[in-house]
């Protein structure tokens, strides 16, 4: 059997989420403006909960706009010749950064909020709740700005649907809407918090809110991290797509193994092939490669097929 040329690929360009990019400028303006005020109103009127959502919602302002910068960097790249396979990642290094930094916010939050329930202090609950309840409107309105572009899914992270709904995400945009609930989550601990303490005198739900905050964002952070340390590391043998793959090979008629197999992520929903067969029959690359294409989430594909001659030895054809 001969040898077929590898195929000549377009470049893998990365056209970026313009939309996704002018909602999250709005929304880093908004919390902006949020973050200054919860800050200095935590501060003057002396309320953990407040403070530490001021404090979350200074890391969300910074995470946003790396995400701005993610995309920015991607779009300025997406043609440049080193990047192989396009630059899709940067966008998910940026998401990845984001997660890093929420760990870090739910640390802060952890401390400060075990201090002040150790060592509690007043706190002017009507001037704070105030200044709560309108950092819940600048979070939902973030959340609005940016819910069109994000599907929230609470599936089993191994289920076939999880991966297919998952796949077509973009994970810096999801990394940005996560900060922003987590910060609405936040303000609806900070205020049931305060309003505990105004009428109730429940003064130690401040920081055991902080707390459970704390645990919120940890968690939230997590999740983000495994999904796109998975796609940075190229650990997605998982995906629905590569058990197609090797339905397709246990199919042919002509009597297909396969020898070698690995697929990775480019894109959102575009996956690059590489496998390597043993065919008892005559099977040409080409012809394989035509079979896997039935898959459009399959880019680039590269075929090896080694067939048995009568001599024994293996035949190799590539394409």
């Amino acid at each position: 059997m001969h040898a077929h040329p590898f195929p000549c690929y377009a470049p893998l360009v990365n056209e970026g989420n313009p939309l996704a990019e002018r909602k999250t400028r709005w929304a880093v303006l908004l919390t902006l403006v949020m973050m200054v005020a919860e800050i200095g109103g935590g501060w003057w009127f002396n309320s953990m909960a407040l403070l530490a959502d001021g404090w979350h919602m200074s890391s969300h302002a910074l995470a946003l706009g790396l995400a701005i910068l993610a995309y920015r960097a991607a779009r300025h790249f997406a043609r440049d010749h080193r990047f192989s396979f396009g630059t899709w990642k940067i966008e998910v290094l940026g998401g990845f950064t984001s997660a890093l930094m929420l760990v870090g916010v739910a640390l802060l939050m952890l401390v400060e909020s075990t201090e002040r329930l150790l060592n509690p202090s007043a706190i002017q609950y009507q001037q704070a709740i105030a200044v709560a309840l309108l950092g819940l409107l600048v979070n939902l309105a973030c959340a609005w700005l940016l819910k069109d572009d994000h599907h929230h899914d609470h599936d089993h992270p191994h289920s076939h649907d999880h991966h297919h709904e998952h796949e077509h995400e973009d994970l810096n945009l999801r990394a940005a809407y996560i900060h922003v609930l987590a910060d609405a989550a936040t303000s609806v601990l900070a205020i049931i918090a305060l309003c505990g303490g105004l009428w109730w005198g429940a003064s130690w739900l401040d920081p055991v809110m902080g707390l459970v905050g704390a645990a919120l964002v940890g968690i939230w952070a997590v999740g983000l991290l495994r999904q796109t340390g998975r796609v940075l590391l190229d650990a997605e043998m998982d995906a629905p797509v590569v058990e197609e793959i090797r339905a397709i090979v246990a199919a042919a008629p002509e009597g297909a193994t396969l020898r070698d197999l690995h697929v990775w992520r480019v894109g959102q929903a575009r996956y690059v092939c590489m496998l390597s067969l043993h065919t008892e029959q005559p099977l040409s690359a080409d012809e394989m490669r035509r079979r896997l294409s039935i898959h459009e989430e399959l880019v680039h594909i590269t075929v090896e097929i080694s067939q048995r001659g009568e001599d024994g030895a293996g035949l190799p054809a590539t394409a």
